[in-house]
């Protein structure tokens, strides 16, 4: 059996995935109250007790029910339904119906996913122990490069299919006709995959209308122009993009990170590092703007799949030279598949 047919397709609840990463919430989402996140069908209760962040399976142990639905007491978690209070280990410290001093059982306490932890302003999630480590974006921790966040979208999308457009480069000149799409990028020249392990990296430059440059309104400089583009991905679904501006200067990365909810729903986040914007809160917010607009002219598409799930034997699609990232998407999950199942 070979890695691209150990199992036919990856969906957003695939049993693979219970051994990665998954972004579930900005951090400014949760706090010091219960907050109910979803990741692969299962949810999850998230909340900060005295500052540490701390996750466990939403159902409390004796009647299974929401704990997303109590409250902390003294950092202490409480269920809304019989008031049980666990500590922040999961260890079961009070049943008020047994009164002071009781015994409590062993069992009561509560399932924690194998990590938990905060990075480029998200809180990840790994179900089980992980098989990849958390990504990197050096531009993250560089001086002059300041984050700006998009609100997450939720949507109806395969988070592998999200994961294979964000690498695709062909789709370009007819998606985002709108916002950078030129037809001048139509044809796709040759380019590299670099893999290592359970990532790769993809290096290539095409020309682009350039729209957010203020210098092609004032006639310095013409629409279209060129550009240079680093993908950076990591399995399961971590994708970057360090924009280069050839002509009109300055950096611009995005990243991308997707959280499969269940079998038809995504929750997706857009991050950017920009050194380009200088003091303009205006500037900003079109950056925002513009990124949101891009990302909505792909859930056009992403949107209106009837299988939400991405192939992982390549004989099922018809592949070109021009589809050498997103092949190498299908085999670096593949190869994840089988690693989760050995």
């Amino acid at each position: 059996m070979t890695a691209s047919s150990a199992d036919g397709r990856l969906n957003n609840t695939h049993r693979a995935l219970e051994r990665c990463w998954h972004p579930v919430a900005r951090s400014g989402e949760i706090g010091e109250r219960p907050a109910r996140v979803l990741l692969l069908g299962k949810p999850y209760v998230a909340f900060r007790s005295h500052g540490e962040l701390v996750a466990f399976a939403d159902r409390c142990p004796h009647r299974l029910a929401p704990l997303s639905l109590g409250s902390l007491d003294g950092g202490q978690l409480r269920c809304a339904y019989h008031g049980w209070c666990f500590d922040r280990s999961g260890r079961c410290v009070e049943i008020p119906s047994l009164g002071p001093g009781a015994y409590l059982p062993p069992a009561a306490r509560l399932q924690a996913p194998a990590g938990v932890h905060e990075r480029f302003g998200m809180v990840f999630i790994a179900p089980q122990e992980p098989l990849v480590g958390l990504p990197s974006i050096p531009e993250a921790e560089q001086t002059g490069f300041e984050m700006l966040e998009l609100a997450p979208t939720e949507a109806r999308a395969s988070a592998g299919l999200m994961a294979d457009n964000f690498l695709d480069f062909a789709h370009f000149p007819f998606v985002h006709a709108g916002t950078f799409g030129t037809d001048e990028s139509k044809v796709l020249a040759p380019y590299e995959v670099e893999r290592d392990g359970f990532s790769f990296k993809v290096v290539y430059e095409h020309p682009f209308a350039n729209r957010e440059d203020p210098g092609v309104a004032a006639g310095i400089r013409p629409l279209v122009q060129t550009r240079r583009m680093t993908y950076l991905y990591q399995a399961p679904f971590f994708l970057s993009l360090r924009l280069e501006f050839l002509e009109a200067r300055g950096t611009s990365v995005i990243g991308f990170f997707i959280q499969p909810e269940d079998d038809e729903r995504c929750r997706l986040y857009t991050t950017l590092w920009r050194d380009d914007l200088g003091e303009d809160p205006a500037a900003r917010a079109d950056a925002i703007a513009f990124e949101q607009r891009v990302l909505n002219e792909d859930l056009v598409v992403q949107s209106r799949y009837d299988e939400l799930s991405l192939p992982l034997d390549l004989r099922t699609e018809v592949h070109t030279r021009a589809d050498r990232n997103t092949m190498e998407l299908r085999r670096v999950l593949a190869e994840l598949v089988l690693a989760a199942n050995s």
